[in-house]
């Protein structure tokens, strides 16, 4: 098998989807690697690293989609992707499709293969590979919400900590999955107000527990809502459904009653968003405001911590290309029901239903 690694081209994408140390893995199982020249440069992995784990280099992407059997990404292929890849490719990457009806039809055309690493699920029903990238935007959230809250970037000039004697700002999260948790530790640890909504009361048990009454747990209905979006300094997006379009929870009239200079950040944006004026910003121009408010939704958000990111991903995803390459593809995704969970196209359809029903294709 030929694992090919075209080098990110979404604006500010500094993550690779294989460092030298999974390359080294893959060649000791006899599969083949072909990297495009310079593609870890930007996660701080050379070429001479990956020449010494095994890999061979093509001069450009046409040359890697070509050759590849499979294609090993980090984001979805971009439009400028969409004719280089080969009918009957096996594309493994975060796809979001829920978001993308026309890279789901590009795929649907050209009968890709297309694994997701969003909808792959572990033993235990968990989505292993979304995990640390949600971890790292969770708690990215944080950090991205305080500087645009500084008053010479626009914000409100609210320091989220406090000082004695001073308030300290109001976090909210809505949304206690992963990088909903994530984010709220960050906030609690900067030593802001944090109140965290969610439906599930498990989830806020847990943090109640986790933290001894210094975050305040509700339960995610309009009326909580309501009233603590518009207390809040800084708004972090956080509702997930696995492969489906993120609904909308925050409306615009909850927006409107926010304080001149607060921030919103939006970590569900790869899956549409969860707020009713969000759309997606880029590394280049990651805000705007609208009534007021400062709105941050960059898709690719962990990719203002590259290597962190990379590591993370492909210590996730190692073991699912190895099983790929050690038994071949069709065979992996026989004997493993949660890597099959991640099939979201094939033979020119979509066959997960969530995904399927968000872009209005059959499945």
């Amino acid at each position: 098998m030929i694992i090919g690694v075209p080098r990110e081209i979404k604006i500010g994408e500094t993550r690779v989807s294989m460092t030298p140390a999974l390359c080294r893995r893959v060649t000791a199982l006899g599969g083949k690697v072909l990297i495009e020249k310079g593609a870890g440069l930007s996660a701080g992995f050379t070429d001479d690293e990956y020449k010494a784990a095994g890999a061979t280099f093509a001069p450009n992407a046409a040359k890697v989609w070509k050759s590849a059997d499979m294609i090993l990404k980090v984001k979805e292929p971009l439009e400028a992707e969409y004719d280089l890849m080969q009918h009957g490719q096996t594309i493994f990457t975060y796809l979001h499709l829920a978001a993308g009806p026309a890279l789901a039809k590009e795929l649907c055309r050209k009968s890709i293969l297309g694994i997701a690493y969003e909808t792959v699920e572990g033993v235990d029903g968990q989505f292993p590979l979304l995990k640390p990238m949600s971890q790292i935007a969770g708690r990215l959230s944080i950090q991205i919400g305080a500087y645009f809250l500084q008053s010479q970037l626009g914000g409100s000039g609210m320091l989220l900590g406090g000082i004695p004697g001073t308030m300290p700002g109001h976090v909210v999260v809505v949304g206690a999955g992963n990088s909903g948790a994530h984010a709220v530790q960050m906030a609690a640890g900067m030593g802001a107000r944090v109140t965290v909504l969610d439906l599930d009361t498990r989830k806020l048990e847990a943090l109640d527990n986790e933290y001894r009454g210094r975050v305040v747990t509700l339960m995610s209905n309009p009326a909580n809502i309501e009233h603590e979006v518009a207390d809040a300094d800084l708004l972090i997006g956080a509702v997930l459904i696995p492969a489906a379009k993120a609904p909308i929870v925050v409306s615009e009239k909850m927006v409107a009653r926010m304080r001149p200079g607060s921030v919103i950040c939006d970590i569900a944006i790869d899956q549409g968003g969860c707020i009713e004026t969000i759309k997606p910003t880029s590394h280049t121009k990651p805000t705007y405001k609208q009534h007021g408010v400062i709105h941050y939704a960059v898709p690719n958000m962990p990719a203002l911590v590259g290597r962190t990111s990379t590591m993370g991903l492909t210590q996730a995803t190692e073991p699912f290309v190895a099983m790929m390459v050690q038994k071949g593809v069709e065979r992996a995704l026989s004997e493993h029901k949660g890597l099959a969970k991640g099939v979201n196209t094939r033979n020119g359809r979509i066959t997960y239903d969530a995904v399927a029903k968000a872009v209005g294709f059959d499945s």
